[in-house]
């Protein structure tokens, strides 16, 4: 007979926040921002905040922070070359969720559309095309991650006449790389493409690439039809969290009235979080664009940093231009574990997000010479 072990709750909740607050300490190859703390809001822990629906439309619920939402939305927007009147957009769980969205609305648009989009992309959207039940063809990627506009040139030739959905990675997972709009514009051009969407995952490089010099093409200025953001990822929080943004008329396309809760149904979910929109205005609230500006450049000085000493030692380091992701040799598994890399085939990173400093990297530096005096 199986007995359920006595659960003593301080002394768990004591050594799940030791182990957390440990591990959070020596991360160095995931893109999650540390320099945080939102402990004024632990008030707010106490209630439900539920912003049920659309965020612009009231329910009969108002426990909500939808105004609050509107705000971060609306910085945002500002920020990514447009405005509330021809962009809508949401808080939500996180960038799978958003490519999720921007997805749902291309197949809308166009539901016998052909999805586009490299072998770099992020393991979810596959998932993703999944569950929307949406064709697709990978395309191949460049060395250094970036989509491989020979191999979609060639791919489109014999498919010009259908419409098309290109997913770009506005920096991958793996290397920060950033798919070239101009040059799949080119081949939308060649072809004479007419029908077609364009979104653009900007998980990571939403609030980086804005300030990058010179910028990347990838928000409304030039065209693109939706952008999904991370919002944990370089803003930093407590919780996953996101925010997706579309051209309005393709909100309206998929809104529908929701009598019981009183208000429009254009999100993924429809209990939707409501802490999180105060985190996001709280950043916006403390940093503001110069802030941010500030952060980009500090952080891109770390990976400047990171890439120069794993050279120095040997590691055959790179990144692409400005990125904040430094790529080099994989380590060995004891490394890799404590360090907590992230790795794929012969490659780990580390990605230099605000909390890391270079006393972090320091460590990290005299690990793997210490591994390599052990080892010769």
């Amino acid at each position: 007979m199986y007995i359920c072990k006595k659960i003593n709750t301080m002394k768990d909740l004591k050594e799940i926040l030791k182990r957390i607050s440990e591990n959070n300490a020596s991360f160095l190859g995931y893109p999650l921002a540390k320099d945080f703390s939102y402990q004024e809001f632990a008030p707010f822990l106490d209630l439900c905040l539920n912003n049920v629906g659309d965020p612009e439309s009231p329910s009969t619920l108002t426990i909500d922070t939808k105004a609050i939402e509107r705000k971060c939305i609306s910085f945002f927007a500002n920020m990514l070359s447009t405005n509330m009147d021809e962009v809508w957009g949401y808080v939500t769980n996180g960038g799978t969720e958003g490519n999720l969205y921007g997805l749902y609305l291309a197949r809308e648009n166009f539901p016998n559309a052909i999805v586009y989009y490299s072998e770099s992309t992020h393991y979810s959207v596959k998932k993703n095309l999944h569950l929307l039940n949406i064709n697709s063809i990978v395309v191949r990627s460049q060395d250094n991650g970036e989509m491989d506009y020979d191999d979609l040139d060639q791919i489109l030739m014999n498919r010009r006449d259908k419409p098309a959905i290109f997913f770009l990675n506005i920096g991958t997972t793996m290397t920060e790389a950033v798919d070239d709009l101009d040059k799949i514009k080119q081949i939308i051009s060649k072809y004479a493409i007419k029908n077609y969407y364009i979104h653009c995952d900007a998980a990571f490089l939403g609030c980086v690439a804005p300030f990058a010099d010179p910028k990347p093409k990838f928000d409304f200025s030039e065209g693109v039809d939706s952008i999904s953001i991370s919002a944990h990822k370089f803003i930093g929080g407590p919780i996953p969290s996101g925010m997706v943004f579309a051209k309005r008329q393709h909100r309206n396309r998929i809104a529908n009235s929701i009598s019981y809760v009183g208000t429009l149904d254009t999100t993924i979910t429809g209990s939707r979080n409501g802490l999180t929109p105060l985190f996001i205005w709280s950043f916006i609230e403390k940093h503001g664009i110069d802030g941010i500006k500030m952060r980009v450049k500090k952080s891109q000085g770390i990976a400047s940093y990171v890439e120069r000493k794993l050279n120095e030692i040997g590691y055959n380091a790179w990144r692409n231009k400005d990125a904040l992701t430094v790529v080099f040799n994989k380590p060995s598994e004891e490394i890799c574990k404590k360090h907590q890399l992230a790795s794929e085939r012969s490659i780990a990173h580390i990605i230099c997000v605000p909390g890391i400093e270079k006393e972090h990297v320091d460590v990290l530096i005299n690990d793997l010479i210490n591994e390599s005096v052990l080892v010769y």
